[in-house]
């Protein structure tokens, strides 16, 4: 059985039997296929190698062309093993479209919890790529950025609320998300809010920066962290004591808890906003669309066009001193449940 299927496997089609079919050299095939040809290749020529490519089933290999290029071309984003929400989604989406312009092939790597800095460094440099971005993770160390230096990585960024030593830092401060909206709920009178804190340890980096903005915006009011499960059980058991509680506003952590809290008030007869003033985080289209109308947090994440081009210059040019940028301003956008 197996020596028959070894007597019809054919090799793989090369760049050379592409040129041969296509009736140009091995050169003008590089040029179309690695989207190199610029002026010096016809549109004619171009789409008879395209067809000869295809017709073969010819693909380039990536390793070869990383050696042509002197690196990979893989752009590494770090995250923890986490679901993301919408938000974050179209971000990395218009990231991996600005890089893919460039060249680069933009690919999520989940991080483990059980590994120490040094190890997930080494893991990530594993794969040799051009560039890492930590995105929404702590796991990089000032050891780890050498250790992808020392691997070829050319540029190292970190997205959090600290520079890390050597690394070039987006920082983004999740502090002032929840000081925006306890500024918000302080505005409109409340002296007595809660604040949603989700029992997800991986949101802690997100969930801990933002209580403490609330208490750092409602200082002399009350403010009391609850912890919520992301189901409804958890919210109907807090729409079940809300008037226990003594509470009258509700820093929700986001829109999607915030819409579950909501469906839960509601369910329990609570009003919003003249029981509960709710104010969710991120602003995305579930907070027009509820009713009543959430208000939310508005948070400017970078255009992913825009962070594409930064990479792909601290990519050409590696001794680049670290650099920091500061992103992610917050807004209140004021809907009905406040």
């Amino acid at each position: 059985m197996w020596s028959a299927m070894s007597e019809t496997t054919s090799t793989a089609p090369t760049s050379a039997d592409v040129a041969r079919l296509a009736g140009v050299s091995r050169a003008t095939v590089s040029y179309v296929l690695n989207d190199t040809a610029g002026g010096r290749v016809s549109e004619k020529t171009r789409l008879r190698v395209r067809a000869a490519a295809d017709q073969l089933g010819y693909v380039p290999h990536a390793a070869a062309r990383s050696l042509r290029a002197g690196h990979t071309g893989l752009v590494l984003m770090a995250a923890p093993e986490i679901t993301f929400g919408p938000l974050f989604n179209e971000f990395f989406a218009e990231l991996r479209a600005g890089l893919r312009d460039h060249g680069y092939t933009a690919v999520l790597y989940g991080t483990r919890g059980d590994l120490s800095g040094r190890e997930i460094a080494r893991a990530w440099a594993e794969l040799r790529p051009t560039a890492v971005i930590t995105g929404v993770t702590d796991d990089l160390t000032p050891e780890g950025v050498e250790i992808l230096r020392r691997s070829g990585t050319r540029a190292v960024l970190s997205l959090a609320e600290r520079p890390v030593p050597g690394a070039h830092s987006l920082l983004l401060d999740q502090s002032a998300v929840g000081a925006t909206a306890g500024e918000h709920l302080v505005a409109r009178g409340h002296r007595a809010i809660g604040v949603v804190m989700p029992t997800d340890a991986t949101l802690r980096r997100f969930s801990e920066p933002r209580l403490a903005g609330v208490r750092q915006a409602a200082a002399g009011a009350r403010v009391e962290p609850l912890a919520l499960d992301y189901t409804e059980s958890s919210a109907a058991e807090l729409a079940a004591r809300w008037r226990s509680l003594g509470l009258t506003g509700l820093f929700c952590y986001n829109d999607e808890y915030a819409a579950l809290i909501q469906a839960a008030f509601q369910d329990a007869g609570i009003a919003v906003p003249t029981d509960a003033a709710l104010v969710g985080a991120d602003d995305l289209m579930l907070a027009r669309v509820l009713r009543p109308r959430l208000t939310s947090v508005h948070v400017s994440l970078p255009e992913g066009i825009a962070l594409a081009d930064l990479i792909d210059r601290l990519i050409r040019e590696p001794d680049t001193p670290p650099e920091t940028y500061r992103i992610g301003d917050a807004t209140i956008t004021v809907r009905d449940s406040s």
